[in-house]
This record gives C-alpha cells, sequence and structure tokens, in this order.
C-alpha cells in the first residue's frame, strides 16, 4: 500500500514542492505549526527514521538546514525547528517549522490551511531558495517534483 507521501511524490495527490532530488523531496504541509512549515520526505518508502540509511539520513538533515536557513529569512524568523516524530505518517519524514519560541513549534500547534497562503508561502520560501543558489533543486513548478 502506498502512503500518502508516495502518491504525493507520484503525482497522484497534488503537493507544494519547494525542494526536489534524487534522495528527497520537500513540501509545503497543508497542515502547518507556523507559516512555511515544510517537510523533507526521502524518496524510499521506509517507514521510521531510525531505518533510513545513514548517507540517506545525513543527506535529509542537510536540507533541512538548508531549508531551515531559508525559512528563517523568508518568514523573518530567529530560529528553524526540527521535529522527528513518525506517528503522522508512516514514511520517515522530518518537519521543518519556522519559529520564535519552542513552544510555537510544537505540532499540537498545528491546524488546516487555506490553499492561497501555503501558495504564498511556498513561493516565498522558494524565491529565497533560488536566491541562495539553490535552483538546481527547485523544482520547476510548486506543483510537481519534477526538476526537468
Amino acid at each position: 500500500m502506498s502512503t500518502v507521501f508516495e502518491l504525493i511524490m507520484g503525482g497522484k495527490i497534488p503537493g507544494r514542492f519547494v525542494w526536489s532530488d534524487d534522495i528527497c523531496v520537500a513540501i509545503m504541509t497543508i497542515e502547518p505549526v507556523t507559516t512555511g512549515h515544510v517537510l523533507v520526505i526521502p524518496r524510499s518508502p521506509v517507514d521510521k527514521w531510525t531505518d533510513l540509511e545513514p548517507a540517506d539520513l545525513d543527506h535529509l538533515m542537510r536540507v533541512a538546514q538548508i531549508l531551515g536557513k531559508a525559512q528563517e529569512q523568508a518568514f523573518d524568523v530567529p530560529r528553524s525547528a526540527v521535529i522527528i516524530a513518525g506517528f503522522e505518517v508512516p514514511h520517515a519524514h522530518i518537519h521543518v517549522i519556522p519559529a520564535r519560541s519552542e513552544a510555537a513549534a510544537s505540532l499540537s500547534n498545528a491546524r488546516a490551511e487555506d490553499a492561497v497562503a501555503l501558495d504564498e508561502a511556498g513561493h516565498a520560501l522558494r524565491e529565497v531558495l533560488r536566491n541562495q543558489g539553490h535552483t538546481a533543486h527547485l523544482p520547476l513548478v510548486m506543483e510537481s517534483p519534477r526538476t526537468f
């Protein structure tokens, strides 16, 4: 059975992609904790982060760091938080959350967001990533994981 993330990466469910490479993608979550909250997801369907190959985990964390730095600039926040919980979807993923405080970064603050706000946040993050030199990892359009 495919997870929701596999369906998004396969184009069967819509997603807002802000990063794509051979190992992972990053998408805007539809239930953000704060504006700009993204998920870094390995392309391989590994259930738990503790089961990821070490090289893949290293890569996901490097991408999370790049996205976190971009969030700090795009959303004018002092920090970017990382949470690996893994209970919502049986497919490893990393939450990268723009944050002003530890309390603000709690997953219990997640709420459904409207499409316009998600698009605006995604475009803002993509613009900063572009300006930081990460164009090669920006999907051609936010609605697709393809970079070519």
